[in-house]
C-alpha cells in the first residue's frame, strides 16, 4: 500500500484503556501525569473513562465499555485519524472475553502507525518524549490513492 503523512498536532487526542486488573495502575499513572494530560483531548473505553474522570477531574470522552463495543469504537476513531496515541495498560496474564476486539484494536493502531504504550514504562517514555510536546508527522497508509487505483482497474 502507498504511504502518505499526517500531522499529529501539539494538542494530542489520547486514548486511555485498561483491562480490569490494570485499571488501578492506569488510574495511578493518570493522576501522576494529570497536569501533562490536561491540555489534551482524552478518550477512554467506558468503565475506565468514568473511573478516570471521577477520580482525576480530567475531562474524558467515555465510549462504551470495551466488551460492549468500546474497543471497536476506539478502533474506528483511530481509522478516522481522530486518535493520535494510545495508552493501553493490558494484562497479558489473563484472557479477557473480548480478546478478539483487543487484538483488532492493536492491529488497527499498528496499521495507522499511532504510538501505543502497553504498560507504565512505555507510557512514561511516550509522555516524556520530545515528540509529545511538538507537532510531528507520521507515515500512514494512503487510502485515498489506494481507492483511486482500485477504481481505475
Amino acid at each position: 500500500m502507498y504511504k502518505t503523512t499526517r500531522k499529529i498536532e501539539l494538542h494530542k487526542r489520547i486514548a486511555l484503556v485498561a483491562h480490569d486488573s490494570c485499571k488501578q495502575s492506569l488510574l495511578a499513572w493518570t493522576k501522576k501525569h494529570a497536569e501533562a494530560l490536561k491540555p489534551h483531548t482524552l478518550y477512554a473505553t467506558g468503565t475506565t473513562g468514568n473511573l478516570l474522570s471521577r477520580e482525576t477531574g480530567l475531562e474524558i470522552h467515555a465510549l462504551l465499555s470495551g466488551p460492549m463495543g468500546g474497543d471497536q469504537q476506539l478502533g474506528g476513531l483511530i481509522a478516522e485519524k481522530k486518535i493520535d496515541l494510545m495508552i493501553f495498560f493490558w494484562d497479558p496474564m489473563n484472557a479477557a472475553p473480548h480478546d478478539p476486539d483487543v487484538k483488532a484494536l492493536m492491529r488497527i493502531a499498528t496499521v495507522w502507525n499511532i504510538p501505543v504504550a502497553i504498560n507504565e514504562a512505555t507510557a512514561d517514555f511516550l509522555l516524556h518524549s520530545s515528540c509529545f510536546n511538538h507537532e510531528v508527522e507520521i507515515e500512514v497508509p494512503d487510502y485515498d490513492r489506494y481507492l483511486t487505483e482500485r477504481l481505475q482497474h
